[in-house]
């Protein structure tokens, strides 16, 4: 008989298993839950996919419930093999364990020496999605061979017309969604914090809900998606997004069928490339480019700290009060986050990114912060994601430029400007837009940092008047903390 295989929470798709007959060691580490505050969606998702895999894995499955991963290992009592953990904290624990078979990595598309074989040959300088991107392009022979050039462009929509797709399959609770919500309130009566507010499961928690929301994506948003990546909407949260990235980092879906459904839309005419290749850059670029980041690095990206960014998160953002916020941008995007642990990844680079980065937000604490509060978050996503992309903390490792923008381009790809209280055109007064505001000063506060960032370097050069650099930054310092 096969050694038992120990499946971790985000492995819970068939792709990791080989054997009909491998029995299945499933843990829920109650330490896990206890140790930080967790979005109670986030906390509800992890428990209940779980508990769905071992009900489908039937007799094959053993789910043991135990205060840490050590005891239940202990309580069971046999050698068991774990696929490469998705953590290093993970993956330093699983060392310590005797007799504990690690197999290589899944989910992903591309080998680890492969990629370490590109970023050494290419690393003059910064490694780059971009490059990184076309290299997979070929070597995964993906949107190869195209047929007759399209003249479609990709359109920056300030989505004041939102898609009309169906919506995607339902989500039904069941029993063992009822014995999760139990299960979370007795905790949270024992003492247990949480974020966020509960709410029925709105993403897939099997592989068959998960693979029903991708095929409803590529049949009815995908078309759309191109047109409305960028764009965020108040009245639309989703737009044209397929909101799978939990099923992809829970392990329920592979990346590959979704990357070629997505590729065989394209070659049938019912999506453009200017439709397609945004969604499949999202998995093959910048997923893979991450995970293998995350990998090929060291130490961690934590802490370089480029930019002037100490100041703690306010406690009206950590818990998620966007009741106490009156720009429209930011409460809406807020609000979702609290309702639903999730956003777009416009939202969270140009909305909550940028307004962290604009304050000189501590990095850490927003990985931490994102981590926790997204029904996605992983270490291996946020840690380069915002560390790099959002925040510019990591010596340009992931991206050229700082997600920083001003109050008029988020007017430009969204509705959210027009009914707001504030003015995304001023810079000063009371009705000064806190991004417009925020954008000078964080221009000000880092003018010697940004000689290297061209964009950056042009915006302050076009605001250079002492007086206002003085009104700018003690306007900021007034705002302080407080919610805009």
């Amino acid at each position: 008989m096969s050694r038992r295989r120990w499946l971790l929470a985000d492995q819970l798709g068939p792709h990791f298993l080989d054997d009909p007959d491998q029995p299945v060691l499933l843990v829920e580490a109650h330490e896990l839950f206890r140790r930080r505050p967790l979005h109670r969606q986030k906390a509800h998702l992890i428990l209940s996919a779980l508990r769905h895999r071992a009900a489908e894995l039937g007799d094959r499955a053993l789910l043991l419930r135990t205060g840490t991963f050590r005891e239940a290992l202990e309580k069971l009592g046999e050698p068991v093999e774990l696929i490469h953990p998705p953590s290093r904290s993970a993956l330093a624990f699983a060392r310590t364990v005797d007799g504990l078979t690690i197999l290589p990595p899944r989910g992903f598309l591309t080998d680890r020496a492969d990629f370490a074989t590109w970023a050494d040959r290419v690393r003059r300088g910064p490694l780059r999605m971009t490059d990184f991107y076309r290299w997979a392009l070929r070597h995964h022979r993906v949107l190869a061979d195209p047929p007759p050039a399209e003249t479609a462009s990709r359109r920056r929509s300030p989505a004041a017309d939102t898609p009309d797709v169906p919506p995607p399959p339902a989500i039904v609770e069941d029993d063992i969604d009822a014995e999760v919500r139990r299960d979370l309130d007795r905790w949270a009566a024992e003492g247990v914090r949480f974020v966020g507010r509960d709410g029925p499961r709105r993403y897939p928690a099997t592989h068959a809900e998960a693979d029903a929301r991708l095929r409803h994506f590529v049949r009815h948003r995908l078309p759309e998606y191109g047109r409305y990546a960028d764009a965020m909407s108040i009245e639309d949260p989703v737009l044209a997004h397929s909101v799978l990235s939990s099923s992809f980092n829970l392990g329920l879906l592979h990346p590959e069928p979704a990357i070629r459904a997505a590729e065989r839309a394209w070659r049938d005419g019912s999506a453009s490339r200017a439709a397609v290749e945004p969604f499949i850059r999202q998995l093959l670029g910048w997923r893979e480019f991450l995970w293998q980041l995350y990998w090929y690095f060291e130490p961690r990206f934590r802490g370089v700290g480029w930019l002037a960014a100490t100041e703690p998160l306010p406690e009206w953002f950590d818990q998620l009060d966007a009741d106490a916020v009156e720009a429209r941008c930011l409460a809406d995007v807020l609000s979702g986050v609290r309702d639903r642990a999730w956003a777009h990844h416009t939202q969270r680079l140009l909305v909550l990114g940028n307004y962290g980065l604009q304050r000189g937000w501590r990095p850490a604490e927003l990985v931490d912060w994102f981590q926790r509060s997204f029904v996605d978050g992983t270490d291996w996503v946020m840690n380069a994601t915002v560390i790099g992309m959002s925040q510019y903390a990591d010596l340009a490792r992931v991206d050229t430029r700082a997600y920083a923008v001003d109050g008029r381009h988020i007017d430009e790809i969204s509705d959210y400007c027009a009914g707001c209280r504030y003015d995304p055109t001023r810079v000063l007064g009371d009705l000064a837009c806190p991004y417009t505001g925020g954008f000078e000063a964080l221009l000000h506060r880092n003018g010697e940092r940004l000689i290297g960032d061209p964009r950056l370097a042009a915006e302050l050069a076009d605001r250079d008047d002492p007086e206002r650099r003085e009104a700018v930054l003690a306007q900021e310092e007034k705002r302080g903390s407080t919610a805009p």
